[in-house]
This record gives structure tokens, C-alpha cells and sequence, in this order.
């Protein structure tokens, strides 16, 4: 059985738990949200909100917890070259306890106006209640060599150590090297190269909330976002209002994810009675999302996700509509496989590496490599064959994900239409183009679509149409 990614690791208390009144509360969540994730593979997305509350932060806290706790996941690889040279030691030999104490005082050190005496002696707290005395002296020596330079003089320390440009480009922006190199040939491919150092810094930033309004069934707010025509921003940036007086009619979602679902219905008209499918729907905004556009054209939708306590979210997410859609828990490719011919249009919201929420997953960056890459592609493949299957003559499938990485994009829909006769692509650019509110660039040659946060705001999500073409005879 698979953990809650929103639970705190084993043995790491919540933030509703007593603690030492020797550290501020902030601070406990943060640190809670850092150790979750070095310990069993949390997701600080989903676990924040839920510490956050059981802490019961007002809004000034909560804001220090989630800038705590992101921006030491962000730049956690920078932190640990700092915290190594400034230890005498490499990382591995630290205690995974006290490490993640260190990280969270050298990101309030380095990168914040938290005072310094404030940074150490709350970490240094830290270190002691979760750890003892003991540990906590050497955290305190670390940290107070840490404190005695500027970012700037320890950024050039940690840069020196690199052994190739790429080395220091990985340590001045905090990402690995294989996915500054993964995202240097995504942009290449475009002829966009020299947007490398823009895309870096953007993904760096965090990211302003956008909402969408579910179509016919709520109104969009302002402002307006650029490209979707369901997408606006937050006043103020808490959206917790506007989901409320919506009634679940109203989401957070990204808006890159928004014009991917919307092109799908967008391809081709609707013709009523049609069935839907989203094969991977979780966590669900865009089941939520075709669920309104199938209600207002007519169609019928099911979803399917194979984890349990993410298809439990997919329920959630479609429950305000007022149309019925079942969720299965099934392998998607087991699915589609039982049901060919069967579905007019298809999502597959493919499982990948996620190199295109960085700004959103902090901790993503550090927790993949390039074996997952190998890892995934086959199964995208597999997905994106089985739904074609599944795909009744004249349908349309949309291959999806939020990574940008050539292998799991444009590599996994080459493979399909070099080995299959049935099935052509439709031009998703003019699809997308036509949706945007505002002119959209769209680089690079052929009919796919590539969003970029740097470029345009958004995740950087994938997009290809692929059409079913009967068979003559």
C-alpha cells in the first residue's frame, strides 16, 4: 500500500503536534514539510496546506512557512555544496535530520532577510529538539561559518568547485545537470537555445495562482489570464474565496493544463452523444474541465486512474458537475485495451517526470534522474497506443504531459506514427492558436505545442493531436 503523499514521513510529527516553544511555528512546518520530503518522498504541494492548518498559521506565518519550505527544497543542491564546503565534509555523512535543519538555516541566511541570529539559533533548536544537545553544537558551528559570508562570496566558493560550465550553471541555478541539459535540447529543438538562462530563473520564481472557471458553468474572474479563455488570476493571491462561493465550479489550475484539455474539445466539433475518455485523470482539474465542456456539447465522459487515493481526488474534482462521471481504477492501458473502437476523444495525461512544474514542485528537480525518463517512456507509449485502440474511427486522442523533456514528448508520438497506419496528426498549434485569447508564440517546426513558464507563464506542458483513420476495405 502506497504512503499518503500528504502525511508527514514516519517518526516526523505534525505541525498540530506539541513542540519547543524555542522555535517559532513557521519554522516547525517548514522544517516538518523538508524532512517529509528527504525522508519518504511527501509532496510539499500537498502537504503544506494540511501542516499549515493543523498549526493554525495566520497569513503572515503561513506565507514564512511556504517561502521556508520552498525555497529550501528549490535550492536544496546549492545549499548542500555550500553546506558541505562550510562542514568539512560531504553531506552523506550528516545526519538526514540535522542536514535538513542546515538547509533550512542557510536558505534563511542566504536568501532571506530573516536575521541572522534568529536563522542559527532557531535551527540550531531545531536540531536540538529533533536530534539533542549534542547535534546541535555542530549545527551551530556550521551554521555561524555559514553566517560569517555573503551569498554572493559562498555562491563563488561553491561555483569554483564545479568541473565544467554545466557544473556551474547547475550550482548558480540549482537545478541538476541532466535536466539543464534535458531542457537546453528541448529549447534547441525549437531554435529557442539562448532561453535557456531565462527558463532557469523562471522556474526559480513562484508561480501566481491562476484559477479556471469551469465553461457554462461559472464565470471567469479577473483578471484575465493571456491564452485560456477560462483562466484568470487571484486578487490578493488567496483563492480560497473564489473556490468557495463557486461551489467547486471554480479550481486552481494551471493554465497551461487548462488549454491542453480545452484544445482536445477544440480540435474538431463536438457531435452530441460523443464518449469521452480521460485515461490518467488524476488528481482531476482536467476531468473537472472536459466534464463542463461535455455537459455543455452534449458528450458523455469517464475518467480512470489507477492509484486509489488519486482517483479519490478525481472524484472530488467532478462531483459539483451536473453530469455523471465514472471513475475507474483501473491500468489505463488494461482500460482502453477492453474497450476498442470505443471513444470519440481521449486524454492521456501521460505519467512523467514532471520537469515542467518545477515551479510548483520544488523538491521534483532533486528527486528524479534520468533512469526515471527510461523508466517512463515505455509506459507513455504503451498508453498513447492503447488509447488509439480505443479510439473509434475519425477520434481524436491528446497526448499530454507536463514535462518537456524530448524523449517523453515528441520521442514517445514519433515511435507511434512511424509503427502504426491508422493514425495521423492534427495540427495542435493551430488548435491552440485559435483558443488563446491573446497571440500565443508557439516556436519551433510542425503541429505540437510546447509552453514554457519563461515564455509563457505557464507549466510547461506538451501537446499532440493524434486523429484514428478507419481502415479502407
Amino acid at each position: 500500500m502506497s504512503r499518503d503523499p500528504r502525511q508527514p514521513a514516519r517518526g516526523v510529527r505534525g505541525g498540530g503536534s506539541p513542540r519547543s516553544r524555542t522555535v517559532q511555528p513557521a519554522r516547525w512546518v517548514a522544517y516538518d514539510v523538508i524532512r517529509a520530503v528527504s525522508a519518504s518522498d511527501a509532496y510539499a504541494n500537498l502537504l503544506l496546506p494540511t501542516l499549515i492548518g493543523e498549526a493554525r498559521l495566520d497569513a503572515q506565518d503561513a506565507a514564512l512557512a511556504t517561502e521556508l519550505a520552498y525555497g529550501t527544497l528549490r535550492r536544496r543542491g546549492s545549499y548542500d555544496a555550500v553546506i558541505g564546503l562550510a562542514a568539512g565534509r560531504p553531506v552523506d555523512q550528516i545526519d538526514p535530520a540535522v542536514l535538513d535543519a542546515l538547509r533550512l538555516g542557510t536558505h534563511q541566511l542566504l536568501a532571506t532577510r530573516v536575521a541572522p541570529h534568529a536563522a542559527v539559533n532557531e535551527s540550531v533548536n531545531l536540531v536540538a529538539a529533533e536530534v539533542g544537545r549534542g547535534a546541535s553544537g555542530f549545527a551551530n558551528a556550521v551554521l555561524r561559518r555559514i553566517g560569517r559570508d555573503d551569498a554572493q562570496t559562498w555562491q563563488q566558493r561553491i561555483e569554483d568547485t564545479a568541473r565544467s560550465d554545466d557544473e556551474r550553471l547547475a550550482l548558480r541555478t540549482a537545478h541538476p545537470v541532466w535536466v539543464i541539459r534535458a531542457l537546453r535540447r528541448s529549447l534547441a529543438a525549437e531554435g529557442r537555445a539562448d532561453e535557456l538562462d531565462a527558463l532557469l530563473e523562471a522556474d526559480n520564481a513562484s508561480p501566481e495562482v491562476t484559477l479556471a472557471a469551469l465553461p457554462g458553468l461559472a464565470e471567469r474572474g479577473a483578471p484575465a489570464r493571456l491564452y485560456a479563455p477560462t483562466a484568470f488570476g487571484s486578487p490578493g493571491g488567496d483563492p480560497r474565496q473564489a473556490i468557495e462561493r463557486a461551489g467547486g465550479l471554480v479550481r486552481v489550475q494551471d493554465e497551461g493544463s487548462q488549454l491542453v484539455a480545452l484544445a482536445l474539445a477544440a480540435a474538431l466539433p463536438v457531435r452530441a452523444g460523443e464518449r469521452w475518455l480521460d485515461l490518467c485523470a488524476g488528481p482531476g482539474g482536467k476531468t473537472a474541465l472536459l466534464g463542463a465542456l461535455a455537459h455543455r456539447d452534449g458528450a458523455r465522459l469517464e475518467a480512470n486512474e489507477v492509484v486509489p487515493a488519486r482517483a479519490g481526488l478525481v472524484r472530488n474534482a467532478v462531483r459539483p458537475l451536473p453530469i455523471d462521471v465514472p471513475v475507474h481504477e483501473r491500468d489505463g492501458r488494461e482500460l482502453a485495451a477492453q474497450h476498442p473502437g470505443a471513444f470519440d476523444r481521449i486524454l492521456v495525461d501521460a505519467p512523467c517526470t514532471g520537469l515542467g512544474a518545477l515551479r510548483r514542485r520544488p523538491e521534483a528537480r532533486w528527486r528524479k534522474s534520468p533512469a526515471d525518463v527510461a523508466e517512463l517512456v515505455p509506459l507513455q507509449t504503451q498508453l498513447l497506443d492503447a488509447a488509439v485502440d480505443a479510439l473509434a474511427p475519425g477520434g481524436i486522442v491528446a497526448y499530454v504531459t507536463c514535462s518537456p523533456h524530448l524523449a517523453e514528448t515528441g520521442g514517445v508520438v514519433d515511435d507511434v506514427l512511424r509503427r502504426r497506419d491508422d493514425v495521423s496528426e492534427l495540427d495542435a498549434k493551430a488548435v491552440v492558436t485559435e483558443l488563446a485569447v491573446s497571440p500565443i508564440d508557439l516556436a519551433g517546426d510542425g503541429d505540437r505545442v510546447q509552453l514554457w513558464p519563461h515564455r509563457h507563464g505557464t507549466d510547461a506542458m506538451f501537446l499532440a493531436l493524434l486523429q484514428r483513420i478507419p481502415k479502407e476495405g
